[in-house]
């Protein structure tokens, strides 16, 4: 009798992206379903994964990122340097600044923003990991 095995990348997609929407944050989703490819899929799965709980950890709407990107590019907040390239996850380190959102914007939830790197940001504030990057 011949044993059957999961395909790595369908088990990702089967149990990797379910637990990976759970996670609260992009970089959080991120790490979350490498983690769970990584098991499932070894290191196939783990890259995997990890794309698929960043895009599930997502936690901003179409409508709120346009409402928040329309504040933020408004404000005029001056740039900050960061020597290492700033991406979704990215923790800001201690020295740099953000500013919270206000409340009337009507986001479901409460998030900073800065400009780093010529770039405006949205920011994590329980942990200062960036979340969205405007373009």
């Amino acid at each position: 009798m011949r044993d059957r095995i999961l395909n790595p990348a369908l088990a990702v997609l089967l149990f990797g992206v379910p637990l990976a929407a759970c996670q609260t944050g992009a970089g959080t989703g991120a790490a979350g379903g490498a983690v769970t490819g990584a098991v499932l899929g070894g290191p196939v799965g783990a890259v995997v994964g990890g794309v698929a709980g960043a895009a599930a950890g997502a936690a901003l709407t179409p409508d709120e990122t346009i409402r928040a990107r329309q504040y933020v590019v408004t404000q005029r907040v001056p740039s900050v340097r960061v020597r290492e390239n700033v991406t979704v996850g990215y923790r800001l380190p201690a020295q740099v600044a953000y500013r919270p959102l206000p409340p009337n914007l009507g986001l479901r939830r409460e998030y900073g923003y800065t400009i780093v790197n010529d770039r405006p940001v949205l920011v994590e504030p329980r942990t200062r990991e960036v979340v969205y990057i405007y373009d």
